[in-house]
């Protein structure tokens, strides 16, 4: 099993843990139905009222999809398959409250993670950037789930600047992607004791005010997001030239911290 889950059934708190240390949590087909699995077990188990998201180890929160997934596109402009587009709990109607949790690189496709969520709460060392023009992709999905938290330049920068530049944690925190900024190794711990504080009230409640301040974005998000896999299929190099650039930026470096 690449997610891992631990429930407080006292306290009403699930944590999920993407289990991939060794990939930085990239999310691999299988991975990507293991999620899509525990958002839905969730919506029936009435025994978790808030759940936390992160990743296992320190070095990375998730660094997106998996390179070595292979997912046959169709050759029309106008339909795209994505594996990513069910790992979040609103594509997979979950109201219950969801807090990330960030240590390390959180990257790319983590965002459909982080932009599904209610808060995030970050280590100090976290970092976050979206690698997609480097490579030759369209950032979509992931710059519209940025939008919902970030103002418009600082969304902008982060698609358009790919893998030259990182967002500190700092940054995030003060352009509202992150809420509340830990020591290093702390954050999962602070999303739980938030977790817990939440899924104290009634629940009935708490699923109605995160349904609330999703629906005052809803009509937007959703009018975005249907225009996303069209330009993805339109916009995206051939997987052969993202191959490519991917391996000529091996090794790290080169980026500046922001």
């Amino acid at each position: 099993m690449s997610v891992r889950i631990d429930s407080d059934k006292e306290a009403g708190v699930a944590l999920v843990t993407l289990d991939r240390p060794e990939k930085h949590n990239a999310i691999d087909l299988e991975t990507a139905a293991e999620l899509t699995a525990v958002w839905h077990e969730f919506r029936r188990d009435d025994a978790v009222r808030a759940v936390v998201v992160t990743g296992a180890g320190v070095k990375a929160f998730c660094t997106g999809i998996d390179r070595s997934v292979q997912v046959p596109q169709p050759s029309s402009p106008y339909s795209i398959d994505d594996p990513l587009i069910a790992i979040g709990p609103k594509a997979n109607d979950l109201w219950k409250p969801v807090i990330a949790a960030v240590e390390g690189m959180a990257c790319g496709g983590a965002f459909y993670l982080l932009g599904e969520s209610e808060f995030v709460v970050a280590s100090r060392e976290a970092t976050f950037f979206d690698p997609h023009t480097t490579y030759g992709m369209v950032s979509a999905y992931e710059t519209i789930y940025l939008a919902q938290r970030m103002p418009f330049g600082e969304v902008a920068r982060m698609a358009l600047m790919g893998t030259a530049e990182r967002i500190s944690a700092q940054r995030a925190y003060e352009t509202g992607l992150v809420s509340e900024l830990t020591e290093p190794g702390e954050a999962a711990a602070a999303a739980l004791r938030a977790a817990a504080a939440v899924a104290s009230y009634p629940t009935q409640a708490v699923q109605g005010t995160v349904r609330a301040v999703w629906s005052s974005r809803e009509a937007a998000r959703t009018q975005a997001l249907g225009h996303a896999p069209h330009l993805i299929a339109l916009g995206n190099v051939a997987r052969e030239r993202q191959a490519e650039r991917f391996a000529g930026r091996r090794g790290g470096g080169g980026y500046r911290l922001r």
